[in-house]
């Protein structure tokens, strides 16, 4: 059951990683990309690995020792839950750099390949992400000054 459920946890968000890359402005991707809704999938399958070792998994994240964890990682059931809890977490934080990135009218063709970098490695996508922000909101608020006056 672990291999299928972690199988199962990106199979379910990929949709929605697809949407925001390929069919940004296409009016329901931003409806389904609105809802908190969409990284529920990674976190039941969270849920269902945790709820059977919850007493292994508390001591190790409560009092965290990198041996223990390493070692509890290396089990089917820990690297599940880990790619469970990064998926949830990667999809969250990509969610809410696709709604930026159409609030600010970024051009799609910039975001796609920072969400790509995202889905593959999160901490260098958000930065990424913070930096490309920066850029296009002071690039805005610019162009408002100017169209206003």
């Amino acid at each position: 059951m672990t291999a299928t459920l972690f199988d199962l946890t990106f199979l379910l968000i990929a949709p929605f990683w697809l949407l925001m890359i390929f069919a940004p402005k296409w009016s329901w991707t931003q409806k389904i990309a609105e809802s908190y809704l969409i990284v529920l999938p990674p976190v039941v399958i969270y849920v269902v690995l945790m709820i059977p070792v919850l007493p292994e998994l508390l001591p190790l994240v409560t009092r965290p020792e990198l041996g223990a964890l390493a070692e509890f990682m290396s089990t089917p059931t820990g690297a599940a839950l880990v790619w469970a809890h990064m998926i949830a977490w990667d999809l969250f934080v990509g969610r809410w750099m696709y709604l930026e990135g159409r609030r600010l009218d970024v051009n799609p063709l910039i975001m796609a390949p920072v969400l790509v970098i995202t889905i593959l490695l999160a901490p260098v996508g958000l930065p990424l992400f913070l930096i490309v922000r920066k850029v296009c909101d002071t690039t805005n608020r610019g162009t408002a000054v100017v169209t206003h006056q």
